[in-house]
């Protein structure tokens, strides 16, 4: 039997082949592997911005999903008419629950029904662009379909003390509760961010975080183009 020649360029290439599946096989099973507890995750952290928006927050695990079950009453998809494409569930994690911004996009809008002390509220998830990155979060309504309740804003990658302000600062985005969708006199989402000195009607405007200009625009865009897409559900009062 030909001794094997390990110099030889068949031989490196042979050895770098098998190392490439051995590891691919090796992270395809790790990643299978872990991917129920990282879903379980994920779907956990969802549900702790979906509290936060309603005003409900510092909750340990075990307290956000009872607290979730006990709040949401139905999580339904609705197109951009206001009209029911699919009824969610109580605790509702299988329908509106699971969509996502590429779903937005293609007009499938969730909205959360809850009840918060006997009174109804809505939360819709909003999607949007900041300085680094994409930021997302969700805007809790008043049973009026256009006072805020409560805000949760997040971000995938933003400056620690600027941009990130949008999620680390609470007080900030306590500021948007009881601000109005819509102002008397004029069309469309009148909610925006503005610096500090350009609040003029502090009824439907919020200061902007300071030092972060761009993520702060990117809020406001967000809000305004998000919610945009539920005006014909924020207009139907019934």
């Amino acid at each position: 039997m030909a001794k094997l020649n390990t110099n030889s360029n068949t031989y490196t290439v042979l050895y770098s082949v098998v190392i490439v599946i051995v590891v691919a096989f090796l992270l395809a099973f790790v990643s299978s592997y872990l991917k129920p507890k990282q879903d379980v995750n994920v779907a956990l952290d969802k549900k702790k911005q979906i509290l936060a928006a309603l005003n409900i927050r510092d909750l340990s695990d075990a307290q956000v999903e009872q607290k979730y079950n006990e709040v949401i009453i139905s999580d339904n998809i609705i197109d951009e008419q206001d009209n029911l494409v699919a009824q969610g569930t109580k605790g509702g994690e299988n329908v509106g629950f699971k969509l996502g911004s590429a779903d937005y996009k293609e007009g499938r809008l969730a909205v959360y029904i809850c009840n918060i002390d006997g009174n109804i509220k809505y939360v819709v998830p909003v999607y949007g662009m900041g300085l680094w990155g994409p930021i997302s979060g969700y805007i809790a309504i008043d049973d009026d379909k256009c006072t805020i309740y409560g805000a949760y804003f997040t971000h995938e990658s933003e400056t620690a003390g600027l941009g990130a302000e949008i999620k680390d600062n609470k007080q900030w985005q306590a500021q948007f509760q009881g601000k109005k969708i819509f102002k008397d006199g004029t069309d469309g989402i009148a909610l925006e961010v503005v610096k500090k000195n350009e609040v003029k009607d502090p009824t439907v405007q919020c200061d902007a975080v300071t030092g972060a200009t761009l993520t702060s625009n990117g809020v406001s865009l967000m809000l305004q183009d998000c919610l945009s897409k539920y005006i014909e559900f924020l207009n139907d009062k019934q």
